[in-house]
Formats: C-alpha cells, sequence, structure tokens
C-alpha cells in the first residue's frame, strides 16, 4: 500500500470517473487502474463497483476511502512541520467564500497576502454555504470563509467579525423619508432577495419575518445570486433590499442616500473561518485569518453582543 495509491482512489472517489481521476492526478487512465488493482489485490477487497456508472464505492470501498482521505490529510502535515521550522510558507492554499462576502472582502485580502507570501498559490472559490462544507469535509478545499454558526459537528469554526446588514430603499418607498429602519418596516414593501441557496436569504427573510412570493415583485420573479443585481433592481424597479455593509464601502453619494441603517439592536450575521477539525496548513491558514483581520474595519471586530441581532443558519 502507498500515498500514490491512496492518492488514485480518492480521485476516483471524488470524480466518480476512472478517467477524470487520471487527469486530475496527471497520469494515463491505464496507469491509475492499474494501482487501483493493485491495492485491491493486496487489501483482497473490490474497493470500486465498476459495473455502475458513475463509478462508486462498494460498502467496504467507502470505509476504506474515508480512511485514506485521513492518512493523506496526517501525512501532508509533515511538510507543514518543515516549513513551520524553517519559517517558509509555500504549496497552494484553496479557500471557499460565499459570494457575498467575497468581491468586497477578498480583493484586498489577496493583494496583501500574495504581497507577503509570494511563494503560495492563493486559489479563491465563490460557492454557496452547502457546497464548500461538503468541499471542505472531501477535501477540495482548505478552509473557507462563511456565515456561522454552521451546526456542523465536523466543521470548526473561528468567528473574525460580524457585519451589519442595512436596507437599500428605492427614493420611490415610504422607507426613503425615514432616517433609520426597524425590521417591520420591511414586511410590507417589495423585497428583492437572493436566490435559494444563499444563506442569507434565510438571514433576511427571518429579520423581516417577511413570507416570499411571485407576486411580491409584480409579474415576474428575477432569481439571482448576486448583490449587486440586488441593488440595480431597487434602483430601477422600486422597492427595497438587504445588503452587506462592506458591499456599500465604494458607493458615491447618490447611491449612500439610499443606504438605511437599523436602530439597535442592530442586525448582523457572524462570519467565520471554517475549516474542517483535522485540518492541514494550519500556518497558511493562520496566516489568511491575519491578513483578514488586517482588511476588515475596526468596528466589525468590537461590536458589543447586546447591540446586535444575530442569524443562525
Amino acid at each position: 500500500m502507498t500515498l500514490v495509491q491512496l492518492e488514485y482512489i480518492v480521485a476516483v472517489d471524488t470524480y466518480k470517473s476512472f478517467v477524470s481521476a487520471a487527469e486530475k492526478c496527471f497520469v494515463t487512465q491505464p496507469t491509475l487502474s492499474m494501482q487501483i488493482q493493485k491495492l485491491e489485490d493486496a487489501l483482497g477487497i473490490k474497493i470500486f463497483d465498476r459495473s455502475r456508472q458513475p463509478i462508486v464505492a462498494t460498502e467496504i470501498g467507502a470505509q476504506v476511502i474515508q480512511q485514506a482521505r485521513t492518512i493523506l490529510r496526517e501525512s501532508q502535515k509533515i511538510k507543514e512541520i518543515i516549513q513551520v521550522e524553517k519559517g517558509e510558507l509555500s504549496g497552494e492554499l484553496k479557500v471557499g467564500v460565499i459570494p457575498t462576502i467575497a468581491p468586497y472582502l477578498m480583493p484586498d485580502v489577496i493583494m496583501a497576502f500574495m504581497k507577503k507570501y509570494p511563494n503560495v498559490q492563493l486559489q479563491i472559490w465563490e460557492h454557496t454555504t452547502e457546497r464548500i462544507i461538503e468541499e471542505l469535509k472531501n477535501g477540495f478545499l482548505d478552509c473557507g470563509l462563511l456565515s456561522t454558526p454552521l451546526g456542523e459537528s465536523a466543521i470548526q469554526e473561528q468567528p473574525l467579525f460580524y457585519e451589519t446588514f442595512v436596507a437599500y430603499v428605492s427614493d420611490q418607498s415610504e422607507l426613503y423619508k425615514k432616517k433609520m429602519l426597524i425590521p417591520e418596516d420591511i414586511a410590507q414593501e417589495k423585497l428583492w432577495l437572493l436566490n435559494e441557496g444563499h444563506c442569507m436569504r434565510g438571514q433576511v427573510l427571518s429579520l423581516c419575518s417577511y413570507r416570499h412570493n411571485q407576486s411580491s415583485s409584480g409579474s415576474f420573479e428575477y432569481n439571482t445570486g448576486s448583490v449587486e443585481t440586488l441593488k440595480r433592481m431597487v434602483e430601477l424597479n422600486s422597492g427595497v433590499t438587504i445588503l452587506p455593509e462592506l458591499s456599500i464601502a465604494n458607493y458615491d453619494e447618490d447611491q449612500l442616500a439610499h443606504v438605511r441603517y437599523f436602530k439597535s439592536p442592530e442586525p448582523v450575521r457572524e462570519i467565520s473561518l471554517v475549516t474542517t477539525k483535522n485540518y492541514v496548513k494550519k500556518h497558511a491558514v493562520t496566516s489568511l485569518k491575519n491578513e483578514i483581520l488586517q482588511v476588515v474595519p475596526e468596528r466589525f471586530k468590537t461590536k458589543k453582543k447586546k447591540d446586535i441581532m444575530g442569524f443562525e443558519l
């Protein structure tokens, strides 16, 4: 049994195809198949059911693959030990970030991180919360930046800051005349929401005790995963939407005229750096965490719990 063979069975389990797994491992498909066959012969079991498409693991094979993932993670820690001893930081760091954070936070973080750690290949993936959790568990990602708490026993959360929600209000709305809002103000408005699968959608609905349906948006329903699209829909079609405060950092005077803050307790979301509990690349993940905290406004890190209204997912 070799680490290479374990890498191959994990790849097949991940991509559900011998051909795709071989491509990802940069070997020919016959080479990968031969090594997996050798492992199966040595163990005296069948790891994969080759009669099914896509390829699936056998019952005993699934247990072997799960242990293989653990072994591969542990083996990677040897490299990390050496890097820490030498004071070096290199290799890949794969980070999943939800779309309602990524465009407003990550550009500055990436610039600072890459300047300080030029030997790290930083890879950022924008995904929904559900997909990031799945890819963390499968080893596709090293860490994620998500709204928490998640309620996932296999995931470790490191809270970083609390981001306030604000309302973006059409100048045709009665709310435009108000200086500050309470959540109940939103309940009777035409509310523009992110589509299903985005955690912020549920948080906004919870905030407003709002029951969204097609008629609330007129004669059509617009499904989007973009905060910027929500803002434009308010500007062009009236109504209101809820935005994370980081998204308004570069607004001009005209855009800020549409922004309304909420009275205390302010609605906020907790943003955390998340990993699996037995994660590797601790040095790199900690370095990324420090760069994020350098970029985030100080007031986001000092909000008192009693002054905010948090959400669970």
